[in-house]
């Protein structure tokens, strides 16, 4: 665990947070919240608790990805789907600044939890509700996973090769995307509500919307000039010359779209005749001729390894950078200059190397500040803080109402 700040040093301190979603985009906006000192209290399922306890790889019995997602919170094992539940659920929320939920719009509604009702019990309340779709709208109750909003959003159709099958990037990025938007949202809603009397408010975030969102000029082109934009693979289309380059032991990425770089790139490359090329000072020049420079590049990269690409152009102050791999972040210094790579204790015991705090607060620092919970580690002490007595506690607990 790293030191990092206290509780009392972070930005987001004294900012209370239940946390009933589950698996990513939910449980993102949490997590993020968590690292800048708010006291997130996670509500799991008594038994099972969050899915993502248990996808992808585990160790001593738990998924190395729930040590991250859910560091610096505390975990209740609350039955929502039970009165006595869901009465303690209120109780919670009537005292806490943040909720932040990811069920199908309809849910909360159905267990009584509804905004009207929440906001009545808590006038303050900034309500976070992410959902595949929004909380309106014709697909308002299908249900919606980060891939597809993924698709929805514009990003799959230009994820992969021309004319081949559309792929992921690797990562739930729909998700992550979404729980961004969400804590955005989050810290705007709460700046309101100190500057304008109180008042708390919904933010509702849409999977694909947050997708979308980042798709550039998308739309306008479309709207423009009836263009449709398409799969490009490793290339930046509209931007040249900008794309991934075969080395002798792999790849390298090479930006040099910027019209003074552009001429460092040919001086370097010994194709001076293209640097001194009138039509190629401006990018639209060089967009029309953006498969003669693709490889003129690709001729000089292929015949050298890529670190002596990366140190070549180095020196010549031209963007570029070799395909990282997990091996490749992991050992690389700068990571660890930046304090991008934290080493922390998990509650099994075990040392396990956690990517760091983002972003970087010179004043208030975000921190890890206490490793991943299990499975109720907390519900006695949240319990206890509504003032539930160690009886009422072993009478919910008999009920199956905690764990």
């Amino acid at each position: 665990m790293n030191s990092g700040n206290s509780i009392a040093d972070g930005a987001l301190r004294g900012v209370r947070v239940i946390e009933m979603g589950q698996l990513i985009a939910g449980p993102f906006a949490g997590k993020t919240l968590g690292e800048f000192g708010a006291d997130v209290i996670k509500i799991e399922a008594p038994g099972s608790g969050d899915p993502l306890r248990n996808w992808r790889m585990i160790k001593d019995g738990t998924s190395v990805w729930w040590q991250v997602q859910s560091r610096n919170k505390r975990s209740i094992a609350l039955d929502l789907r039970s009165p006595d539940g869901q009465d303690i659920a209120r109780k919670l929320i009537a005292e806490a600044d943040v909720l932040i939920e990811n069920f199908r719009p309809g849910t909360l509604e159905a267990w009584g939890m509804s905004w009207n009702d929440l906001s009545a019990l808590n006038p303050g309340l900034v309500m976070l509700r992410i959902s595949g779709y929004g909380q309106t709208g014709p697909y308002r109750d299908l249900p919606g996973f980060g891939a597809i909003g993924e698709a929805m959003g514009g990003l799959r159709h230009l994820t992969g090769e021309p004319d081949r099958v559309p792929v992921r990037c690797g990562i739930s990025i729909g998700d992550t995307l979404a729980a961004l938007h969400g804590t955005v949202g989050i810290l705007t809603a709460l700046y309101h509500r100190k500057v304008n009397g109180g008042k708390g408010q919904v933010i509702d975030v849409a999977l694909h919307e947050a997708v979308f969102n980042v798709m550039e000029s998308l739309i306008p082109e479309y709207s423009a000039f009836g263009v449709a934009r398409e799969a490009a693979g490793s290339a930046l289309p509209g931007i040249a010359p900008s794309n991934a380059y075969r080395c002798l032991d792999g790849y390298v990425l090479i930006a040099g779209n910027g019209d003074s770089i552009f001429k460092r790139l040919m001086q370097t490359i010994t194709r001076d005749d293209l640097a001194a090329d009138p039509e190629l000072a401006n990018n639209a020049g060089r967009v029309a001729r953006v498969a003669e420079l693709d490889a003129a590049i690709g001729v000089w990269t292929a015949t050298r390894p890529v670190a002596d690409v990366l140190e070549i152009l180095g020196q010549a102050r031209v963007p570029a950078g070799k395909v990282y791999t997990a091996k490749d972040i992991a050992e690389d210094p700068h990571y660890r200059a930046r304090d991008m790579i934290l080493s922390q204790r998990t509650r099994d015991g075990y040392e396990l190397e956690v990517p760091g705090v983002v972003p970087k607060l010179l004043g208030t620092p975000g921190s890890v500040r206490s490793s991943a919970p299990g499975l109720g580690d907390d519900t006695d002490g949240v319990l206890g803080e509504l003032g539930l007595t160690a009886q009422d506690i072993a009478a919910l607990r008999e009920k199956g109402v905690v764990a």
